[in-house]
């Protein structure tokens, strides 16, 4: 089996640098510090503008789909349904992926076909089945609307651009983060952070149930693609890599916040982490390119119910993100 591994892919052109904290609110404990590409550092002004993109529907062609109506802080920046709804109702093969944490993600979409935030923030714009609109027209309608224009020539000394579009909705979403939560809390030495059941999934998620194979590190992503044996025809990874171990992989998700972000799976399929569980349990759905990390687990119906409430209870930040719409330029 031909498997496709994360180290091949990271960014071998793109400059990226730490910025020191500043006026920016530091990173949450538990996620190291946020990289910036060198011609995208952050401003305060900068990130403004994005979440003012970012919760604007005169980005699409109806004029009421944002990038908040399939990414959502209230759906755990998802949203909350099996595939995402574009205009006139249109509906996606795939779901919603979380923006949580994005910042530290080394591709974007499912099947990782953009490799930065700029890039992907511009993708569902031009999508006929999101938001359906030119990257001309989307430049135009904005140029058309004094407080962008102002705010443009501010932030990037010129009228609104697609370059500029895409560099401050990707400015804005590297400030979607979360971490300090009772994991982290824990394992900074505070024993009372996690309940005893929450403990023993611990245990289980880096043990016996193998999760941390692929759900590594302070995102709880390694950034690679998996096969993890959900039914069904979409190609994945493979329709971008061209490498036949990669059908059926998608991205890695991290599991922070993961209870708020439901349904599951890159096509929604699954309602709940019970379900989640239960899927990997029995050992995926048997394919061709299946991983070798999925095999049943044989968790008995207590350790199921341990891994879920880890999860849940410890991935869960009490500083959520919780960002609501801020007022639009007229």
């Amino acid at each position: 089996m031909i498997r496709t591994t994360c180290s091949k892919f990271l960014f071998a052109s793109l400059t990226l640098v730490v910025v020191s904290a500043g006026s920016f609110a530091a990173e949450p404990a538990g996620l190291p510090p946020v990289q910036h590409p060198k011609d995208n550092l952050p401003t305060p002004e900068k990130i403004a503008l994005g979440k003012q993109l970012y919760f604007d529907g005169r980005l699409s062609a109806d004029n009421k789909v944002s990038c908040a109506s399939c990414h959502d802080p209230a759906k755990g920046f998802s949203n909350g349904d099996q595939f995402a709804t574009g205009v006139e109702g249109k509906k996606g093969g795939r779901n919603s992926p979380t923006v949580i944490n994005t910042a530290y993600q080394k591709f974007q979409f499912w099947d990782g076909r953009a490799k930065t935030l700029e890039e992907q923030a511009l993708g569902p714009i031009q999508n006929p089945i999101e938001m359906n609109l030119t990257l001309e027209a989307a430049v135009a309608k904005l140029n058309g609307i004094e407080g962008y224009k102002s705010q443009f020539k501010a932030v990037f000394g010129t009228d609104v651009t697609a370059d500029g579009i895409g560099k401050a909705i990707a400015a804005y979403e590297r400030t979607v983060l979360s971490g300090d939560a009772p994991y982290d809390k824990f394992k900074a030495g505070d024993k009372m952070a996690l309940s005893e059941g929450a403990q023993r999934g611990m245990k289980l998620f880096f043990g016996k149930a193998n999760c941390s194979a692929c759900h590594a590190g302070p995102n709880f992503t390694d950034n690679g693609f998996h096969n993890i044996g959900v039914p069904g025809n979409d190609a994945g990874r493979e329709a971008i890599s061209k490498a036949v171990g990669d059908k059926g992989a998608f991205k890695t998700p991290t599991l922070r916040e993961i209870a708020r972000s439901a349904p599951y799976m890159h096509d929604g399929s699954l309602k709940t982490l019970e379900e989640v569980v239960a899927h990997y349990n029995k050992g995926g759905t048997p394919n061709d390119q299946l991983d070798e990390e999925i095999f049943p687990l044989k968790l008995t119906p207590e350790q199921a119910a341990d891994l879920v409430a880890f999860m849940k209870e410890g991935l869960a930040s009490a500083s959520y993100p919780a960002h609501t719409a801020p007022e639009l330029p007229k």
